[in-house]
């Protein structure tokens, strides 16, 4: 938002007439905060307290799955900053659709700029453009290449891609790589790359490594959504071809056995392989990246992944 003078990037903050009026901005497309899910959370969580600590009136979506939606929509104030609570009574991908769509609804009558992180429901941005609204987007990766998704999932993840570039004034690339794909469906005058960052790490406590059994030192770790294309299937059966003393691995996700990788996930496993589930705990995470041999990575879609920039702040191999 603040830049050089003459900088084409800059978005000016929507202000009132009223020249006291702080400047605004609402956050959209996370599951809420404070964070405890994955990277988009973290980020809007953090840019949310700068942007507050710094005089700006500040809203962030939350999405509160319920069996019957009672009340829509309910805010409350955390840190200085509104969370801006939608109920939605749907599950899985509709749930998802349904709270972007209500979280458009609410934003259209709010003042501020919105910023949006991901493009997966940016069709229903028209609503806000036509309201005549200042969009920034986050355009997160290239979600319709994962190979998870079928044809028609693919259809729709790259129609929204499309419709997301347009209908932003303008638009986030967290890495060159993204930057250079969204050149193909804008100016590059419209696209700023800024990149993740994570605060250094230089001590962590020892015992909730413990907790879980490992000695510090003494076990690789893997942060990440179970999905193909972070292709942690093949790092397990890569560390389990050989004999590794009593090196041990860590893999931290939600593991759903209804869900077929899920489960050769686990069939591959092993006695070597620890899979404790996804920990939200900040401090368990940090001890476990600070203590940890090396970091495993094996993303192949997207821009840059937060858990592997925190994993660098906290001095791991990769």
């Amino acid at each position: 938002m603040t830049g050089p003078r003459g900088n084409p990037f800059i978005l000016k903050p929507e202000r009132s007439s009223n020249p006291i009026e702080k400047p605004s901005i609402l956050i959209l497309g996370t599951r809420g905060i404070p964070a405890s899910h994955g990277g988009f959370e973290t980020f809007a969580e953090r840019l949310a307290l700068f942007l507050a600590g710094r005089g700006w009136k500040v809203g962030v979506y939350c999405q509160k799955e319920v069996e019957r939606v009672g009340q829509r929509v309910t805010s409350d104030t955390w840190r200085g900053i509104e969370l801006i609570t939608i109920e939605v009574a749907s599950r899985g991908p509709r749930a998802t659709l349904e709270f972007d769509w209500q979280c458009v609804l609410d934003a259209a009558r709010r003042p501020g700029v919105c910023l949006v992180l991901g493009y997966n429901g940016a069709v229903f941005l028209t609503w806000l453009r036509l309201m005549r609204r200042k969009i920034i987007t986050n355009m997160d990766g290239i979600e319709w290449r994962r190979p998870k998704w079928g044809p028609a999932a693919r259809a729709w993840f790259w129609l929204n891609e499309w419709i997301g570039a347009w209908l932003s004034q303008r638009l986030i690339a967290d890495h060159p790589a993204i930057a250079d794909h969204l050149a193909t469906r804008r100016p590059r005058s419209a696209i700023a790359t800024i990149a993740y960052g994570a605060d250094p790490v230089t001590s962590a406590p020892e015992e909730p490594v413990r907790a879980l059994r490992l000695e510090p030192g003494k076990y690789l770790v893997s942060i990440a959504r179970i999905e193909p294309d972070n292709n942690i299937l093949p790092i397990i059966e890569a560390f389990r071809r050989r004999d590794r003393g009593d090196m041990k691995l860590v893999v931290l996700g939600t593991l759903n056995d209804e869900i077929p990788y899920h489960r050769a996930v686990r069939e591959a496993a092993g006695t070597t392989v620890i899979m404790p589930g996804a920990i939200y705990d900040k401090a368990t995470v940090k001890a476990l990246r600070y203590h940890a041999r090396a970091y495993m990575h094996g993303h192949t879609v997207g821009g840059t992944n937060p858990s592997l920039v925190e994993a660098l702040a906290a001095g791991n191999m990769v």
